[in-house]
């Protein structure tokens, strides 16, 4: 289905389409395996755009539109979830809050190197080993301001891309007393003396997707880093959080679609009792429900993109889209797995991976409870 999609946008798709085919999804099983970063297919996805999704072209970037943007995280979720993750990451967390909240200097500083696919990405540090989902009360990592620099100590936990980046932004507390207007951004080059970047966590999935544990150590900063204004810090976090929903849930669609194709042609083949098993009610119920819900999450996730480029308020329709289809993509990956039968369960076979790399989703940018709590408040407010 095209979801009325424009000219552009199908020509977008296809164009996305069969460059992970050929770049991304034949790397996939070694990706995983190795842990190691695709670097050879994303330095060919500048040129093509990929790497400057939500920067304006002003800035080397492609500056799609925001649904064009979810049909690429999705078609690389369709090739491999951990080049979609970090692709996702880098545009939608390290990209973005420059291209929305940064000085022209910064913009002008910061993003043609990482949009081009010469230089290394971009990441953003939010989370810390004791704070979880507590970001307004659980930063500890603080900024300090010394002479014409910024002193930032302290320690980050889960960031993604950080050891492939050239620049990490980083949620600090700018006023030790607290509260909504404490926490600030600022824009730390991940080459600056006194930054660790710790050994990749190791993973159950996603594992070519480098994700770091961060130290701060008396890291110095100039004052001109800080992005936007200080103390802007959580709301910058919430707005750039809201836009990553999307992304995950495109990249959960992806996921599932790929599965969904795997388990439907393995059923076509697969002989059981004399027939194939695609003629069995059981695997035919399952690949109708994995079908129909993959439909309903491109739909959730297109209208919340659709809002977001259209100025339109999009906080909970991207909480809704982003729940329902990182826990469908876990359901579909599980049934592909159910339908493969024994061999499923084998790293010999696709489904695996993506069941691995799928259960991330229901966790990364907001655990599916945070998402319902994030549902809650809004329909609760509504008269």
């Amino acid at each position: 289905m095209d979801f009325n999609l424009s000219e552009e946008q199908r020509m977008w798709q296809k164009a996305v389409h069969d460059f992970v085919a050929a770049e991304v999804r034949p790397k996939a099983r070694e990706v995983d395996a190795t842990s190691e970063f695709n670097w050879p297919a994303v330095r060919k996805m500048g040129p093509l755009g990929l790497l400057g999704l939500t920067v304006p072209e002003d800035y080397g970037g492609s500056g799609v539109d925001a649904i064009s943007m979810a049909i690429a995280i999705q078609e690389l979720g369709w090739g491999c979830g951990s080049t979609a993750l970090a692709i996702a990451a880098h545009n939608g967390l390290g990209c973005a809050p420059i291209a929305r909240f940064g000085t022209q200097e910064q913009k002008t500083k910061f993003l043609p190197g990482v949009t081009s696919g010469k230089n290394r990405l971009a990441a953003l540090a939010l989370t810390e080993p004791g704070a979880g989902s507590d970001l307004q009360g659980g930063v500890r990592t603080k900024a300090e301001k010394a002479g014409g620099e910024w002193i930032i100590n302290g320690s980050k936990a889960w960031i993604t891309n950080a050891s492939v980046a050239d620049y990490i932004i980083t949620l600090v507390r700018t006023d030790p007393r607290g509260g909504s207007h404490s926490l600030s951004m600022i824009i730390v080059p991940a080459d600056t003396p006194g930054l660790t970047i710790h050994l990749p966590e190791k993973k159950m999935g996603l594992n070519g997707s480098q994700t770091n544990a961060l130290t701060f150590e008396n890291v110095r900063a100039p004052l001109g880093n800080l992005l936007g204004e200080e103390g802007h810090g959580l709301r910058q976090t919430f707005a750039t959080l809201d836009g990553g929903r999307i992304s995950i849930g495109a990249l959960s669609i992806g996921l599932a679609q790929a599965a969904f194709e795997l388990a439907r042609d393995y059923a076509r083949e697969r002989q059981a009792f004399g027939k194939p098993i695609a003629e069995q009610q059981a695997i035919q119920w399952m690949l109708a429900d994995m079908a129909t819900q993959i439909e309903a999450a491109r739909w959730m996730v297109y209208h919340a993109a659709w809002l977001k480029q259209e100025g339109r308020p999009f906080g909970q329709p991207a909480a809704m889209a982003k729940l329902f289809a990182t826990e469908m993509a876990e359901h579909a990956c599980r049934d592909a797995i159910q339908i493969h039968g024994g061999y499923g369960y084998s790293r010999e076979y696709e489904v695996e991976r993506l069941y691995r790399d799928a259960r991330l989703m229901t966790i990364g940018e907001g655990t599916s409870e945070i998402q319902r709590l994030v549902i809650a408040r809004h329909v609760l407010a509504q008269e």
